[in-house]
């Protein structure tokens, strides 16, 4: 038996190596999670225990989650998406529990299943993932995709119905009255719940908020956000309603307030700890005995629930009006088991309404096709390409649109998303007569923006067809506005393999995957702590009086000292000397034709550090070299970035010339 520390010592190691061995194998962290619980759990290595305790604190990972994914949500979105939350996710729900009777049929003469627990398996069988989708959505940028609104109406859907099934499950064996009085008391209680939190919470937290911001107390507001959150899952809780179900409606809440952004930002390390936490004891319940010993049976019962659930959200995204494409995304999306499931299939086995080695056979095949969710959904755009005959045609389509806003356009900038960054860098372009093009996955934001007059389409600069309709090919550079590393480094893949010699910008908010962004082809990357910073020091000092010639000079020798691209500049023709104070230090490119003297020498031999000149990039079939080594061997067709005053970089040009 573990003390409370060594059992958080023994997750916390699993977790580090887990999630390290899974990003070096380019797989989604929350395999890692899943495959280290099952290591750890009591089915393997038994390093720690499947508690109570421990599953109560993970769950509050599934809280942080729905209440981050509530914030992406306004009232004025929830009542759009009613028809999607109670249609599709109610008749997903009903048409899962009611199609699951006729395979109960056909299991009840080898396991004697009765029609109460082909009712509860149906009802386990129904649920979703909220925990894992989700974070797979927000990662891959998807929540405001088609597919993700339809995804996420099914979740919140099933948040409420596992409120009923939670109910109905252990009164099967009771009399009917007794079990439609417990459905009406819990309908009263969700009612009650919305009304109470949607309408009279909604006046309360926006004046709330901003008595506590008013405070000025970090500490204070981070306790506030903790009690919020919290507090309505536990009032949710106490309602007889999921936790979950409270943390999405006061994240939602919150979505109305000023304070939203900064709430985003304090409440994330919470989520992705304790989610974390959430998917080890996920994978702590898997018993790999089980799933050996029956192999067959779990194997069948994988492959059956998975296609199953597949073709039965395809059919109904399909009937509520989705492409082809889209409806097969969302049941590959929803295909998997959830963690309510779980808690369902719980019930069954302690009320013994099922065989108990076909409930741990279940059991196993849930747990491994959680496993399998985030490469369904990983693969869900190949998927939906291969068999969705309409999904060319709207994807041709989607690209003509993009590629008639861009056609006219010619050295122009791609702004690769259009929240608050890119619509700041638009207005700055538009000033000097910059063209550009943005694409942006939010709907309502592409279609308000549009009509206001911006440059801006739907689109996913993650895709390569998007980026060429956006005329990548004939852009002057690419800025990508969204500090999201794994979205940033999906862009830079395509960005690099179609214009490799295209400069690209990126934001991220601090440094701490410089090197990963620059190795995937960023020419500069932007932290926004950095730049924050120097922003502060310069009002600091011209407060104390400092001249604004010497805080701009300070400010510069900071930039020139972190960006590369800042330590000098290539001249042009409109450029105005006198704004530079100090060497005049400028950038210049000059391509080793073949047969110059550098040509097979290394870097270093060629003397241009005598001449006071430096060479801080090299690019070599489109592939960027920061800060090259003395010893490297230059080749035909590389093209030196020199930096040095005027006139030794026009010694230096003329040495490289030399044939």
């Amino acid at each position: 038996m573990h003390s409370p520390l060594e059992l958080t010592l023994v997750l916390l190691a699993a977790a580090v190596i887990g999630v390290v061995a899974f990003r070096m194998l380019q797989l989604p962290p929350m395999l890692g999670y899943l495959a280290v619980g099952i290591l750890i759990g009591p089915h393997a290595l038994g390093l720690a225990s499947d508690s109570e305790q421990t599953r109560y604190l993970a769950e509050f990972g599934v809280v942080f989650l729905m209440f981050s994914i509530g914030l992406e949500f306004s009232l004025a979105k929830l009542r759009a998406m009613r028809r999607l939350v109670f249609g599709l996710g109610g008749m997903q729900v009903l048409c899962t529990i009611a199609l699951t009777a006729p395979a109960a049929v056909l299991l009840s003469g080898r396991y004697h299943l009765s029609w109460q627990a082909a009712l509860a398996l149906g009802g386990a069988l129904a649920m979703s993932s909220t925990a894992i989708v989700s974070k797979l959505l927000a990662e891959r940028m998807e929540l405001e995709t088609a597919q993700g609104r339809n995804i996420i109406s099914v979740l919140l859907f099933q948040d409420i119905a596992v409120v009923f099934l939670l109910i109905v499950v252990p009164a099967l064996g009771r009399d009917p009255g007794d079990v439609m009085f417990a459905l009406a008391l819990a309908a009263a209680k969700i009612v009650g719940a919305f009304a109470l939190l949607l309408f009279v919470g909604q006046k309360l937290m926006s004046r709330w908020f901003h008595m506590v911001a008013a405070r000025r107390s970090q500490e204070l507001f981070m306790l506030n956000l903790l009690l919020i959150t919290l507090g309505m899952a536990a009032l949710t809780s106490r309602l007889g309603l999921s936790m979950a179900l409270g943390a999405f409606l006061a994240g939602m809440l919150v979505s109305e307030t000023p304070y939203r952004h900064q709430v985003e930002d304090d409440i994330k390390p919470f989520r992705d700890v304790l989610l974390g936490l959430f998917f080890i004891t996920i994978g702590m319940q898997l018993d790999l005995e089980v799933v050996f010993d029956h192999i067959v049976l779990v194997l069948t019962l994988l492959l059956v629930s998975l296609v199953f659930k597949f073709l039965v959200v395809t059919v109904l995204a399909r009937l509520f009006g989705s492409s082809s494409g889209v409806a097969i995304r969302t049941g590959l999306g929803l295909a998997q088991a959830g963690e309510f499931g779980l808690v369902l299939l719980n019930q069954i086995g302690a009320l013994k309404l099922a065989d108990p080695a076909l409930v741990q056979s279940i059991l196993a095949a849930m747990l491994l096709s959680m496993l399998v969710a985030p490469f369904l959904i990983q693969w869900s755009d190949r998927i939906a390409m291969r068999f969705a005959a309409s999904e060319w045609m709207l994807q041709s389509l989607a690209m003509t649109q993009i590629a008639a806003r861009s056609i006219q356009t010619e050295q122009h900038i791609i702004i690769c998303g259009f929240g608050r960054s890119g619509q700041n860098l638009a207005r700055m372009l538009e000033r000097e007569h910059i063209p550009y093009i943005a694409l942006d996955l939010d709907p309502e934001r592409v279609r308000e923006a549009a009509a206001s007059g911006d440059t801006v389409v739907y689109g996913d600069a993650g895709r390569s067809e998007a980026l060429v309709a956006a005329g990548i090919h004939r852009a002057a550079a690419v800025v990508v506005t969204y500090a999201n590393t794994p979205s940033a480094l999906r862009a830079l893949y395509h960005i690099h393999a179609l214009a490799p010699r295209l400069p690209v910008i990126v934001r991220t908010v601090d440094d701490s995957d410089l090197e990963r962004l620059q190795q995937a082809g960023a020419t500069e990357v932007v932290p926004e702590i950095i730049e924050g910073s120097l922003m502060l020091a310069s009002h600091a000092l011209v407060l104390m009086g400092v001249p604004m010639r010497r805080v701009v000079r300070h400010v510069q020798d900071a930039r020139d000292a972190r960006y590369s691209l800042l330590r000098g500049y290539f001249h042009g023709i409109d450029d105005d000397d006198d704004m530079f104070e100090g060497d005049g230090v400028r950038l210049h490119s000059v391509p080793l034709e073949p047969g110059s003297v550098g040509v097979g020498r290394v870097l270093g031999s060629l003397g241009l550090e005598q001449m006071g000149v430096s060479v801080p990039v090299v690019r070599r079939q489109g592939v960027r070299t920061l800060d090259p080594t003395p010893d490297m061997v230059l080749q035909e067709n590389d093209i030196l970035v020199l930096r040095g005053c005027p006139e030794a970089l026009e010694g230096a040009v003329r040495r490289l010339g030399e044939r």
